[in-house]
């Protein structure tokens, strides 16, 4: 009699074995809504890169000003009659400032005028 309850705890293990590991079992289950979730992020990821891109593509059709912006920081352009200051900010950084420019900032002459701008 003690073939009965062995050989019944065997065949509950028989069942068991396809929901845990078989073709729609526990594992695969879990592995699949894995995969489901890194789908749906990567999924978020393009919309937000698509939104951006469909943003700058209504801008560029309808206004000037994004195709100034980029002319200006893609492909150095400026306006006619601007003056462009370019500042190496390794020298910059690694130069002292002169002693009477520390000590006098107000005497020192502006950088920048507008075009039309006389001296008086």
């Amino acid at each position: 009699m003690r073939w009965v309850p062995l050989t019944l705890a065997v065949l509950i293990l028989l069942l068991q074995y396809p929901l845990w590991f078989g073709k729609g079992g526990w594992f695969r289950v879990w592995e699949l809504s894995r995969e489901v979730e890194e789908q749906k992020h990567a999924n978020q990821q393009a919309q937000m890169r698509n939104a951006v891109m469909d943003a700058e593509v209504r801008d560029l059709k309808q206004g000037s000003d994004a195709i100034e912006e980029r002319a200006r920081s893609e492909l150095g352009m400026i306006k006619r009659g601007e003056v462009l200051f370019q500042v190496d900010d390794a020298r910059a950084a690694s130069a002292p400032l002169p002693v009477a420019a520390l000590a006098a900032p107000a005497s020192r002459p502006a950088l920048s005028r507008s075009p039309g701008a006389h001296n008086r």
